[in-house]
């Protein structure tokens, strides 16, 4: 791996962390050296992070104003989660699950009910299909993801949005572990679309996104 790729993974993580903190919110501008000085690392790197977090329309570059964090919407969400559980089924259906994988799903259910968080919900899906082999399916499902943090880490705090989906988490692994594949795959898919719903109710509640 590229020194290069080395420092620009590092920008991603570091925007991924202010983006689970909160602390990169909707509409905020994202100063390249000001970020530079922050984190320690030459613009070149940063740009490249920023490109990538710009093809995954998490932001946009606005004229003399910099990156900005783009505005979230009832539609994209739609085209976002229809989208990733399109491709994360396709994924699941191509992996093989062995026992210490099948454990491993079962351990980090466990810990969603302990400790309910983003981090820990991705962590789950990210599981769901690490043994998949296409990895410009799994790279193109990671880009998606960051922007579908954006829509759900209002939600971080509320502890039935995490309960939901991870009752569902434990009937995927329970298929999985009775090697019913296509069972899995159908609950995955409707795990997503039960997660936009909610997502989507809560933007009406709160007014924070246009259709």
């Amino acid at each position: 791996m590229s020194q290069i790729t080395i420092l620009r993974d590092k920008v991603k993580d570091h925007l991924l962390g202010q983006i689970e903190k909160g602390e990169l919110t909707i509409g905020k501008t994202i100063n390249l050296a000001s970020l530079s000085r922050t984190i320690g690392i030459s613009v070149t790197p940063i740009r490249e992070a920023l490109s990538q977090l710009e093809q995954a329309r998490v932001i946009n570059a606005v004229p003399n104003r910099g990156f900005v964090v783009t505005h979230l919407t009832k539609k994209e969400a739609g085209n976002l989660y229809e989208t990733v559980a399109q491709l994360e089924v396709i994924a699941l259906e191509s992996s093989l699950f062995h026992p210490e994988d099948v454990e491993h799903l079962w351990r980090q259910a466990k810990q969603l009910d302990d400790e309910k968080s983003l981090n820990g919900r991705f962590e789950f899906h990210r599981l769901l299909v690490k043994n998949c082999t296409n990895t410009v399916l799994l790279q193109t499902l990671e880009s998606l993801k960051v922007r579908l943090r954006f829509y759900e880490q209002g939600f971080a705090k509320d502890t039935t949005f995490f309960e939901s989906a991870n009752r569902q988490n434990k009937s995927i692994t329970q298929a999985i572990e009775q090697d019913n594949i296509p069972t899995a795959a159908l609950i995955l898919k409707m795990n997503w679309m039960t997660v936009l719903e909610y997502v989507q109710r809560k933007m009406d509640e709160k007014g924070t996104a246009t259709p």
